[in-house]
């Protein structure tokens, strides 16, 4: 089980390695909200992500005898992305799998940094079988259901916390489970009282679902354009963790992550993947409210191919005017 003590260990090793990603405030948001809203933006992270975070801290404990043999990942871009720039800062040979649809602009980034990408069919294939089969003597680094890398995701909430003190609410994107369970642990040890909430797309409910039936429940490739989210289920290690330190776990349509990202481009001026903004969504679409709270949001990344920014806002824009809706605007969970 990963302690509060291994977020220190992984702070300590990413010192003046990675980020210390900005935090920002809206007073558009507060006053729409209600609360005082703080945006980790971890879409500011090396590599675009905050997987940079669980990616070297995995990779700088190797051996070097580790080191040698080299890391093979499975990815849908930003982990894969992580563990290439890791690979070569720390001089690791990294071999990424990654499904064929996968945004263009994460296997290019990935394949930039050195890595060697191997592509498959996610409607056929499984992406665990794939990278059994071409494991060899390589170190397997799974994206989220691994310590390392759990602590490593877990210095986002704690350097936001250092940041701006203690939290009523924590908002944190949920896919596989690691950077939910890692800052849940960071939010848990140095403000007990803080209430942590994880968001995942509504079209990938495996995690909610789980969550309340306390038994562990799978998607079946889910059709949403938050990539980052298509994860089948929760790890062996991330769900015990979020069912011990998570309070609430709530879904978002895909119009919501739209609008959100939408949003966040127009008026915060900040580049936002679609998984990035899950949590933002939650909060931004009225689906939690927690009025004259102290609120910390994860932003989770911002890889997007610009290409594709377009046709993504186009929609948001017609859907927004389908509905009559204003940004914000409540939406049930």
């Amino acid at each position: 089980m990963v302690a509060y003590s291994d977020i220190l260990a992984a702070a300590d090793r990413l010192a003046g390695i990675a980020h210390k990603t900005p935090v920002i405030t809206s007073r558009l948001v507060n006053h729409r909200t209600g609360a005082q809203v703080f945006f980790k933006c971890e879409n500011f992270q090396r590599s675009g992500s905050f997987k940079f975070r669980g990616a070297y801290n995995a990779m700088a404990q190797l051996s070097d005898e580790q080191k040698q043999r080299g890391v093979l990942a499975y990815s849908s871009g930003n982990h894969g992305q992580a563990l290439a720039l890791a690979g070569e800062l720390l001089d690791i040979p990294v071999t990424i799998v990654m499904p064929s649809d996968a945004p263009v602009v994460k296997k290019a980034a990935t394949e930039s940094y050195g890595a060697e990408v191997i592509t498959y069919n996610r409607a056929l294939q499984k992406r665990e079988d794939v990278a059994q089969s071409i494991l060899s003597d390589r170190i397997l680094i799974p994206p989220f259901d691994y310590e390392p890398v759990i602590a490593g995701q877990g210095t986002a909430a704690k350097e936001l916390i250092e940041e701006v003190g203690e939290l009523d609410v924590l908002l944190v994107c949920c896919g596989g489970g690691g950077l939910l369970s890692g800052c849940a642990i960071a939010t848990k040890h140095l403000a007990p009282n803080c209430q942590i909430i994880g968001v995942e797309p509504r079209q990938a409910d495996d995690a909610k679902r789980s969550f309340y039936s306390r038994t562990l429940q799978t998607v079946d490739n889910p059709n949403t354009i938050a990539d980052g989210a298509r994860t089948p289920s929760l790890g062996q290690l991330t769900f015990p963790i979020i069912l011990e330190r998570v309070d609430e776990m709530v879904t978002v349509s895909e119009a919501a992550i739209l609008r959100t990202m939408f949003f966040l481009w127009e008026r915060l001026k900040i580049v936002v993947e679609p998984t990035g903004v899950l949590a933002a969504a939650a909060l931004l679409e009225g689906i939690v409210s927690f009025p004259d709270a102290k609120i910390g949001v994860i932003i989770s990344g911002g890889n997007i191919d610009l290409k594709e920014a377009g046709k993504l806002f186009t929609k948001a824009n017609a859907r927004e005017k389908a509905t009559r809706r204003r940004p914000l605007a409540p939406e049930m969970s």
